[in-house]
C-alpha cells in the first residue's frame, strides 16, 4: 500500500490506536491489581477503558506528536497505574502478575490485529481495497495497531525502571538479587533515555518489527 496520500488519515489513525493501546495497557495493570486485593486503581477511577482516565500530557500528546512531526518512530506512554503492595496476599508474586498484565494486553491487541489482517486480506483482493479508501483505512487500523502493540509490549518488557519488565525481573529474581535492583530505580530513567538516544532500543526493536511484519504480510 501507498500510505503517501494518507497523512492526515494516518496521524489520526496512530493516534486512537496509541490512546486505545495504552488505555487497555494501563486498564490492564488496574483490573488485576483489583482482582489481586488492592482496590487503590479502581478507587482512583484507573479500572476503565476511557482513555481520559489514563492520559499522561507528555507521553500520551507530546512525544507522539514529536514522532509524527518530525518522521521518526511514534511512541508514548499514559499515566502509570499506582499499585500498594501492603493490600497484596502475595506482594512479590502478585506485583509480577500486575506488572505483567500490561505488556500481556499489548500482545494480546497485536495477535487480534495480526488475525484481522489475515481474515482482511482473505476476505478483499489486494485490488479491491487498492480502489477502496475505507478499506484501506481499516486495514490501515489492523497494521498501524499489530506494530505499535508489540513496540508497547517488547519496550516495557525491558528490565529497567519503571518500565513494567523491572517489577516481573524483580518479581522472578531471589529476594536478595530483587533488592539490589532497587538500587538501580533511581537512575532508572537516566539510563531509559541512554538506551532510546544511541539507538540501542531500536537495534533490538527493528528486527522483531520486522519478524512481525513478515507474518502480516
Amino acid at each position: 500500500m501507498d500510505f503517501a496520500n494518507f497523512d492526515l488519515t494516518y496521524t489520526f489513525v496512530v493516534f486512537v490506536v496509541l490512546l486505545a493501546a495504552l488505555s487497555i495497557h494501563e486498564a490492564a495493570h488496574a483490573c488485576v491489581a483489583d482482582l489481586l486485593g488492592d482496590p487503590t486503581a479502581r478507587l482512583l477511577g484507573r479500572v476503565s477503558l476511557r482513555p481520559t482516565a489514563h492520559l499522561d500530557p507528555i507521553g500520551t500528546v507530546l512525544f507522539p506528536i514529536i514522532g509524527l512531526v518530525s518522521g521518526g518512530p511514534v511512541f508514548g506512554w499514559a499515566k502509570p497505574v499506582p499499585v500498594n503492595v501492603q493490600n497484596l496476599a502475595k506482594p512479590r508474586k502478585y506485583h509480577l502478575l500486575i506488572a505483567a498484565a500490561g505488556p500481556f494486553s499489548n500482545l494480546l491487541q497485536a495477535v487480534l490485529c495480526l488475525l484481522f489482517i489475515h481474515i482482511f486480506r482473505a476476505v478483499f483482493s489486494p485490488a479491491v481495497i487498492a480502489n477502496n479508501q475505507l478499506l484501506q483505512t481499516a486495514f490501515l487500523f489492523f497494521y498501524v495497531g499489530l506494530r505499535l502493540n508489540v513496540l508497547l509490549a517488547v519496550f516495557n518488557l525491558f528490565p529497567i525502571p519503571p518500565l513494567d519488565g523491572s517489577w516481573i525481573l524483580r518479581g522472578i529474581l531471589p529476594e536478595r538479587l530483587a533488592v539490589m535492583t532497587d538500587r538501580v530505580r533511581p537512575y532508572g530513567f537516566a539510563i531509559l533515555l541512554i538506551l532510546l538516544m544511541t539507538g540501542v532500543f531500536w537495534t533490538v526493536m527493528y528486527p522483531i518489527l520486522a519478524f512481525v511484519e513478515s507474518l502480516a504480510i
